[in-house]
C-alpha cells in the first residue's frame, strides 16, 4: 500500500479525471506509474505529457528508451519500474536470461550501434554527469544524433531517477 492516498478512478475530477479517462480509452487501465502523481494535478499533467511525447519520438525508439529506464531503474533499485520496463522489452524480444547478463554489462544491449552509444552515454550521465567531455558529445553527433535527441535522451534517463525515487519513497507496487 502506498504512503500517500492516491486517487483513484472513480474519485478523480478536474485534469485528474481527464487523464483517466484518457489512459481508459488507450491503455484499458490506469497505471499505478500514474496514480502516483495523482495527488498533484500539475506533475501528473506533466507526466502524462512526458508519456505521449516520448511514446511519439522521431528518433529515440521504443526499445531505446525502455532500456534508459531500464538500466536507471536497476542502479535506483526501483523494482516496479524495472518490472514494468522487463515487460516492455520482452514485446521487444529481449528475454529475461538477456536482461540478466545487459543488466550487468549495459553494452551487450541489442541496440543498433548508434543507439547503444546513446545509452551508454545516459547511463554515464546518470552514474557521473560531472565526468561527461565534449567528446562524449561529439561521439553522439557523429552517429546521426542531433542537440535535440542527446538533450532528449539525456532528460529521459535522469527524470527516471526521480520517478524511481518517488516510486521507492512512496512504496508504489506493480498491478496485480
Amino acid at each position: 500500500m502506498a504512503f500517500i492516498n492516491l486517487i483513484e478512478q472513480e474519485d478523480a475530477s478536474g485534469r485528474v479525471a481527464e487523464i483517466y479517462n484518457t489512459m481508459m480509452e488507450t491503455m484499458g487501465f490506469i497505471p499505478a506509474a500514474f496514480k502516483v502523481f495523482s495527488p498533484s494535478e500539475y506533475v501528473l499533467d506533466k507526466q502524462f505529457a512526458n508519456l505521449g511525447y516520448f511514446m511519439r519520438h522521431k528518433t529515440l525508439g521504443g526499445k531505446l528508451l525502455a532500456f534508459i529506464r531500464l538500466l536507471v531503474s536497476e542502479t535506483e533499485q526501483c523494482s516496479y519500474c524495472v518490472s514494468m520496463n522487463s515487460g516492455i522489452l520482452l514485446q521487444y524480444g529481449v528475454l529475461p536470461d538477456m536482461l540478466t547478463e545487459i543488466k550487468l554489462d549495459p553494452s551487450k544491449a541489442p541496440l543498433e550501434e548508434n543507439e547503444l552509444a546513446m545509452l551508454l552515454f545516459v547511463l554515464f550521465v546518470v552514474r557521473d554527469s560531472n565526468s561527461i567531455q565534449q567528446t562524449d558529445v561529439d561521439k553522439l553527433k557523429s552517429l546521426g544524433w542531433s542537440d535535440s535527441d542527446i538533450m532528449d535522451a539525456t532528460y529521459h534517463g535522469t527524470t527516471q531517477v526521480g520517478v524511481d525515487k518517488i516510486f521507492n519513497a512512496f512504496r508504489i507496487e506493480p498491478e496485480i
